[in-house]
């Protein structure tokens, strides 16, 4: 008698098993490379962000928060990640930050930076870190000494166009001279508050911070005086086209075609027409649009380009030494015309004739 055949069991209940069981392993495979991954994203946040030393100045403000700390340490390049640099400070017990200006080392570890920000000495100075920037107004420098120092903005402002003042800067600063009391401008001292970061004492009066733009400025001046003695424009007439230079350009090379742009409109008695100066005669606009509107052309304004030939009475920003150098130095060239790709990349495109200035109005602006 033959031997009955087995049965053969079904394999379902094998293959779930055998899937289950791989999927556990995935499962842990992903969570032991989570793990792995999760703690080298750690450890890369409390190490340098730099293996080269570079050292940084901030400035942390009284009364800030933890996640204010966080985001000036974050945004000047000196921490990876600002919620792991926030959640280890309460770890190191860090969070005792001191207002103050401090100088920073890129290559050092967050724990390093959080023990110099909580070091009562660890400050360099109590000195307030105010920014100038390049095209910046004069009532904009006000406004940023008020909002950090407290001194009226209004009060800043009628120094700066005091004469009496004015003439013991003259007397103190070669880069001041009598030209800059010209009836009719609307702050006689802009144009001379330089760009650049300041360490301002708090203690300091309207007119030491005033003298310590002036000082700046008086640098440049020096560095650059035989460009100055050899332009052919007095000093004056050096930085209001610098000004004009400063808000129509943004790159240096471009700054120094379009210095010679005006340059050789200047030569040939014709009018600047830069729509820049009008956005200065409004003084209060909504859109660089309004500036080149047809409308506001007609304003009656000593600092309007296309209603009075020359110069504007005076600067309309406060120049950067990149644009005092490319009126200084600029690139020869032989055109009357250029236009700013405002649409595209801003690159700026030049012309000799109105014709092809047109046509590239047409080709980039429409």
């Amino acid at each position: 008698m033959s031997t009955p055949m087995k049965k053969m069991k079904p394999k379902k209940r094998r293959q779930t098993k055998q899937v289950l069981t791989f999927s556990v392993l995935v499962f842990l495979a992903f969570l032991l490379v989570g793990a792995g991954l999760g703690y080298k994203y750690i450890s890369d946040a409390l190490s340098p962000v730099s293996e080269v030393s570079e050292v940084v100045t901030i400035e942390i403000v009284a009364g800030s928060t933890a996640d204010a700390t966080m985001n000036v340490l974050h945004q000047a390049d000196l921490i990876h990640d600002e919620t792991i640099a926030k959640y280890y400070a309460r770890y190191l017990k860090l969070t005792s930050v001191k207002a103050g200006i401090y100088r920073l080392d890129r290559s050092w570890t967050l724990k390093a930076i959080l023990e110099k920000i909580n070091d009562p000495a660890g400050a360099v100075s109590k000195d307030v870190l105010l920014t100038i920037v390049p095209g910046d107004w004069a009532r904009d420098v006000a406004d940023k000494i008020e909002a950090k120092l407290g001194i009226d903005a209004d009060e800043l402002t009628a120094l700066w166009n005091d004469d009496a003042y004015l003439d013991e800067l003259d007397a103190m600063f070669d880069v001041i001279t009598p030209a800059i009391k010209k009836s009719g401008t609307r702050i006689k001292l802009e144009g001379y508050l330089f760009p650049e970061t300041y360490f301002i004492n708090p203690d300091w009066s309207a007119k030491k911070i005033t003298e310590r733009f002036i000082a700046q400025a008086e640098k440049i001046y020096d560095q650059h005086q035989a460009e100055f003695d050899a332009s052919g424009l007095t000093t004056h007439q050096v930085m209001i086209l610098a000004s004009v230079v400063q808000f129509e350009a943004s790159k240096p090379e471009d700054m120094k075609n379009v210095a010679q742009v005006f340059l050789n409109r200047m030569d040939i008695g014709m009018m600047l027409q830069s729509s820049v100066t009008i956005c200065y005669a409004l003084y209060e606009y909504d859109s660089w649009k309004d500036c080149e509107a047809e409308s506001n052309r007609l304003v009656d304004s000593r600092y309007n380009t296309y209603k009075y030939t020359g110069l504007p009475i005076g600067p309309i920003t406060n120049p950067s030494e990149n644009a005092i150098d490319a009126v200084l130095n600029p690139t020869p060239n032989d055109y009357f015309y250029f236009i700013a790709d405002v649409y595209g990349d801003g690159t700026v495109y030049y012309a000799k004739t109105y014709a092809q200035h047109l046509a590239n109005i047409e080709k980039y602006l429409k």
